[in-house]
């Protein structure tokens, strides 16, 4: 087959457009009919990733332009995910940076191209989103080429070609001053930069299996990049797994890809993107290769996991009442299904045959792997985020967090002093004369637990906070948990008005009345530093003498409903999470009141 083959991955940090625009190249590309029905955002084809608005999965599509293909790799754009882009930039040969016009570079942004150009890939640089009020696109280029600099890189990769673009509009622009007025500039671009996918046809067969998906017609589909040979349908082929063994089978299908479809095909390309069906046990980062003079190449290797979090079968006494899967066996056959798809989670075995220890790249990762497994029917308990400590020399290691902050000038105090027990340390501070600041701190990962929602009620909702893993520092000893303790309630029944009403002024509500509780569940936020074990089941007493206040109706302040990650922030050592498919519930681990130890107590810091 003699068409040229470009593979081209988009990174950039959340939220600034790569998924957009991929969507207003494929409408440009004439990869849908006309009269076809296409949804926005085209490519977040996952539920959860349409609510939240995030890529969380890589995906790749393909679209023909001018008798050439170019295969476009979508990736997130959050570091938690940052799994997903390691693996993508093994099947390219480029990379599109894109920027948001008023942000400029992010930490995500550094993250994804120190990987694109470690891996030596040609950058094209899109400054998107030139529309916005408060875009400063010259500026946001000189930061690109500061980037670019502070990152190392070659003479040869700061020679980029940059275009400017307003990705929902699908325009894009070599020159600020002439407005673009369809995506041409882009697709031409790519083909002049992006090199042609190289390799010998007629080589020994390496093809690198670099994501995984599943159908309930083929069962496990392997995407792989074809680096080297030409594979047919009907060959013979070695898999070279990860431990270096090989595992002799048969190609039965093969796909290609053609806009957001697959087609069969019988034979691969050079340097195309395809899909292998049919193969037992195939996972990532393993290699098909020819059975005569096997050739596998290197593994994928992905950066560590930094947090975990105890996944436990669910013990409340409302357990098994909404969810199908509540076993252990449930529970584990799950994680390992995870695991086949995701190599950036690890599980680890604890004491307890109830109990599994998951660890992830941080805590959103592992919230939303928490958020798929309640949507499919499953109930957990999930416990507080740990951080992974190491030993190193005999010295205790934790990781590092580079955390960048974007608030309003009469916050800046707020949040120094926040970051200050914490152990963050302040790097930079650059004011954009917009009103708004911009700090880069310095923080172990475990001063960022919790930090987020404490930092929204004190910035008025106005902060933007991104994090970053930035290596490994000595242990820096403690740090302040939670300041105010929980209220607990103290026997199973459904909440009141009445009582509920005279709780108000101890603290935050998190349940309103009619909801049922049980011994031990968290109905609310002391505004104290002790737990406190409250009757909110309480009725008010029938009497026969009439009160002048009996006929006012009681009004109860609105309560503070937590999502899941602001629920896995929130609690401390020793509460958990009950998770089930309709309820999130916060609770004690020891629900009876009598056999917990106190919180205040010498000795017990509820660690």
């Amino acid at each position: 087959m003699s068409q040229t083959i470009r593979n081209i991955a988009i990174i950039a940090h959340v939220d600034h457009g790569k998924t957009t625009l991929v969507d207003a190249m494929l409408r440009q590309s004439g990869t849908f009919r006309a009269n076809e029905q296409v949804a926005d955002r085209v490519m977040d084809s996952n539920e959860l990733e349409r609510e939240r608005g995030i890529t969380i999965l890589a995906k790749n599509t393909a679209i023909n332009f001018e008798g050439g293909k170019i295969n476009i790799v979508d990736t997130p754009g959050h570091a938690d995910f940052g799994g997903e882009v390691e693996r993508a930039l093994k099947m390219v040969d480029g990379v599109m940076l894109l920027v948001d016009a008023a942000e400029g570079p992010l930490p995500q942004t550094r993250y994804v191209l120190a990987k694109a150009l470690e891996a030596k890939l040609k950058p094209i640089i899109v400054i998107n989103k030139i529309d916005r009020p408060d875009a400063r696109a010259q500026e946001v280029l000189n930061e690109i080429y500061d980037l670019f600099i502070d990152l190392d890189a070659e003479e040869s990769q700061l020679d980029f070609p940059v275009l400017y673009a307003v990705a929902k509009n699908g325009q894009a622009t070599l020159d600020m001053e002439k407005p673009g007025t369809d995506l041409q500039p882009l697709f031409e671009t790519i083909v002049k930069t992006i090199p042609p996918a190289k390799g010998d046809e007629q080589g020994s067969l390496q093809i690198l299996v670099t994501n995984l998906d599943y159908s309930e017609y083929f069962g496990r589909i392997a995407i792989c990049r074809v680096f080297q040979g030409t594979l047919h349908v009907g060959d013979d082929v070695n898999i070279s797994k990860r431990d270096g063994s090989l595992y002799k089978t048969r190609i039965t299908k093969l796909f290609t890809f053609s806009g957001l479809k697959r087609t069969e095909t019988t034979e691969t390309s050079m340097g195309d993107i395809v899909a292998v069906a049919g193969i037992e046990g195939i996972t990532i980062g393993e290699t098909i290769c020819s059975v005569e003079n096997p050739a596998p190449l290197p593994l994928i290797i992905i950066d560590e996991p930094t947090i975990a979090i105890q996944f436990s079968v669910n013990n409340s006494p409302f357990a098994g009442r909404e969810g199908q899967y509540v076993t252990s066996r449930n529970l584990r056959e799950r994680l390992d299904r995870e695991l086949l798809t995701n190599v950036s989670i690890r599980v680890e075995e604890t004491g307890s045959p109830d109990t599994f220890k998951v660890l992830g790249r941080g805590e959103l990762q592992l919230a939303i792997l928490i958020e798929m497994m309640r949507r499919e029917g499953f109930e957990l308990s999930a416990g507080r985020p740990q951080i992974v400590t190491r030993m190193v020399d005999g010295q205790r290691m934790e990781p590092v967090e580079h955390l960048t902050i974007d608030v309003p000038e009469t916050y800046t105090g707020v949040v120094i002093e926040k970051l200050g027990p914490r152990k963050g340390e302040m790097n930079k501070m650059h004011n954009h004369g917009s009103g708004r600041v911009r700090l880069e701190f310095r923080v172990p990962s475990r001063g960022l637990i919790g930090l987020r929602s404490e930092m929204l009620t004190e910035t008025r909702g106005t902060i933007v906070m991104n994090s970053l893993f930035d290596g490994y520092i000595p242990y820096q000893g403690e740090i302040p948990q939670r300041p105010t303790g929980a209220l607990i309630s103290d026997r199973q029944g459904v909440t009141t008005t009445y009582s509920l009403n005279g709780l108000q002024e101890r603290g935050i509500l998190f349940v309103g009345a009619g909801v049922e509780v049980y011994e031990g569940m968290v109905v609310g936020e002391h505004n104290r530093d002790n737990d406190l074990d409250v009757n909110v089941v309480r009725e008010k007493k029938m009497t026969n003498m009439r009160a002048s206040s009996a006929d006012e109706a009681i009004r109860l302040v609105p309560v503070k409903a937590l999502n899941l990650e602001q629920a896995i922030e929130f609690i401390a050592e020793d509460e958990m999470v009950e998770v089930t498919p309709k309820s999130l519930r916060i609770r004690k681990k020891i629900l009876q009141q009598n056999q917990r130890p106190k919180r205040w107590q010498k000795g017990d810091s509820g660690a």
